[in-house]
């Protein structure tokens, strides 16, 4: 081990973290000092809180118990680290070390750093500490040999993530092929949401339809009989959990704990030699695809024939079907506006994190409908809502394209910039492009609602209204976020690159206020209920007539806040430029 150069990288690392937070200014630098303190108040109050769960109530607790303890905080780290995973795929680097290829550095002891670095997570923040709390109690309150349980949660730790580290770097390398890269991403994301929600739609959805099934025309004693079926098979599907859990590594905590709780060491033992093992060996093979990646052996990248340059004039051109499609015009849209919206809407079906990010929006609807059918019984007067709140989740859930009009831009933005272009056809045009996935999404959300719940033809037409009026507010809303707060989105990712303290800090205020905008929406309804409520006349559509009059007022608001947003967008198009164009170190 070269301790000198350990120092050196840590002291470059550590220079460009100051480099960054100098940069945000001083209020990075108090919100940075702001988020460490609140880590190491988590870390602290996760251990203590467990130690003295551990010392106080778990002293007579039995083998069961603290197998269920240790399952749910087994549990609850896997759950958390997997989102983690879903929000970065690729492996992030602390140390490139491409950048120290030609340097005569030690690569095994960067690898190791970086692996190191890695651990900085919420998920080790939270839950480490606790389960090392937890460890340290229960050997004080039931005996030294507690202390298994220590190197036991310890090693199932160092197996997920090395494993996780392994992962990132497969994925790094297979994703600089970029035919496979979209693949990968939508249907990796896709697979941990269905996974993440498998639990849900067991127990709240097919359980409890199955119940509500079995409930209609029976008598006491039936149900009773049943219950008790339920019951026995439940307990016969606990049993079959517990079972399996000796088969699946990360799952040898909670059995371990059981064990020793039992007064057996040798399965503790024995797991932590096993995740022990199969955490090193994860880690072998993450360092050896590192360097065969980055020595240019792996198959990853597709490389270009030699005599493709006789294809290069040709494949540079345009092909038919994209010349047609930027071509085509729009109805009562003007065509600098209209050309604006398909060259934006054809650049953002080109992007697989868009993709993805479309894909992880319309993924709800699986989720939405088992739930809302096995809730059908819905009362009249809260139907309204339930149109209003659908057609409102498509907007929440494509904000980050609305507040972010030129996130996507990037260099891009530089043409925009150059253009005669009017500005305030330049925003119409960004809104445009937006409008066919969030209007389609909403409108298939409302017609989901209307078949399940069986929503009245007039209540349609107000939520049809009511979308309206939000895709106008939510452009109105998204142009001035989009010249005020922009930020450029990292290639690949939906992730804002490293922004100063400041922006990052309005960009969430925008996000929790952003539901705000959309409020009005839900007036007409509940005036609709007031008015039921007063003894109103029942054939009166208030919702349909409110929800009309909100539209056109949105419609004018909109059609009034284009040419000053348009005036602000041109004097503000240098600090959008720099914002969107720039990589951030």
């Amino acid at each position: 081990m070269n301790r000198e150069q350990i120092k050196t990288i840590f002291w470059l690392r550590w220079r460009l973290a100051c480099n960054q937070i100098t940069r945000g200014g001083g209020l990075g630098a108090v919100l940075t000092i702001i988020v460490g303190v609140g880590m190491l108040v988590i870390g602290g109050l996760s251990f203590l809180g467990s130690f003295a769960g551990a010392v106080y109530g778990l002293r007579q607790a039995s083998p069961a118990v603290l197998m269920g303890i240790w399952f749910g905080v087994t549990v609850a780290f896997l759950f958390i680290w997997m989102i983690g995973l879903i929000t970065e795929l690729q492996r992030s680097e602390t140390i490139d070390l491409q950048r120290l290829m030609h340097l005569p550095v030690a690569l095994g002891q960067m690898f190791v750093l970086n692996y190191v670095a890695s651990h900085l997570a919420f998920s080790i923040v939270l839950l480490v500490p606790a389960m090392i709390g937890l460890s340290l109690g229960l050997a004080v309150t039931r005996g030294v040999v507690m202390l298994l349980m220590l190197p036991l949660a310890l090693s199932m730790v160092f197996m997920i993530t090395a494993w996780t580290f392994c992962l990132r770097g497969w994925l790094a390398a297979l994703m600089s092929n970029p035919r496979r890269r979209r693949t990968i991403i939508v249907g990796i994301t896709l697979s941990f949401i269905l996974l993440a929600q498998a639990p849900n739609l067991f127990f709240n959805v097919i359980l409890r339809q199955t119940n509500s099934s079995q409930k209609s025309g029976s008598t006491s004693q039936e149900r009773q009989e049943r219950k008790a079926r339920q019951s026995a098979s439940m307990r016969d599907l606990a049993n079959q959990a517990i079972a399996a859990q000796g088969f699946i590594p990360p799952f040898w905590v909670p059995v371990g704990a059981r064990a020793l709780a039992e007064g057996n060491p040798l399965p503790a033992l024995l797991g932590t030699l096993g995740c022990f093992g199969l955490g090193t060996l994860g880690l072998l093979r993450a360092y050896r695809g590192t360097i065969r990646f980055y020595l240019g052996e792996s198959n990853g990248k597709a490389s270009a024939p030699v005599g493709s340059s006789q294809k290069s004039e040709s494949s540079a051109q345009p092909s038919k079907d994209t010349a047609r499609f930027l071509e085509l015009r729009l109805p009562g849209v003007p065509e600098e506006a209209a050309a604006v919206a398909l060259a934006t809407l054809r650049s953002m079906l080109r992007a697989p994190e868009v993709k993805m990010a479309w894909a992880s929006s319309f993924i709800i609807i699986p989720i939405m409908a088992p739930l809302l059918i096995s809730n059908s019984s819905v009362p009249d007067s809260a139907r309204p809502f339930f149109a209003t709140g659908a057609v409102a989740v498509s907007l929440f859930l494509l904000f980050q394209f609305l507040a972010n009009q030129f996130g996507l831009d990037r260099d891009g933005f530089r043409a925009l910039m150059l253009s005669p272009v009017d500005r305030r056809l330049i925003l119409l045009g960004k809104n445009l492009a937006s409008l066919p996935v969030a209007a389609g999404f909403g409108i298939l959300l409302l017609t989901l609602v209307t078949v399940i719940l069986r929503l009245p033809v007039l209540t349609v037409l107000a939520a049809l209204c009511q979308l309206t009026a939000m895709l106008l507010l939510a452009g109105l809303v998204g142009n001035l976020l989009s010249i005020l707060a922009p930020y450029r989105i990292q290639p690949g990712t939906m992730k804002p690159t490293k922004m100063p303290a400041l922006a990052m800090l309005v960009m969430i205020l925008c996000q929790m206020l952003f539901p705000l905008a959309m409020a009005p929406a839900f007036v007409p309804p509940l005036l609709e209920l007031v008015w039921r409520k007063a003894g109103g006349s029942v054939s009166m559509p208030v919702n349909f007539l409110l929800s009309a009059l909100l539209a056109m007022g949105a419609a004018l608001a909109y059609h009034k806040s284009l040419p000053p947003l348009g005036r602000l967008l041109q004097r503000r198009e240098t600090k959008i430029l720099a914002s969107v164009s720039v990589a951030v170190e």
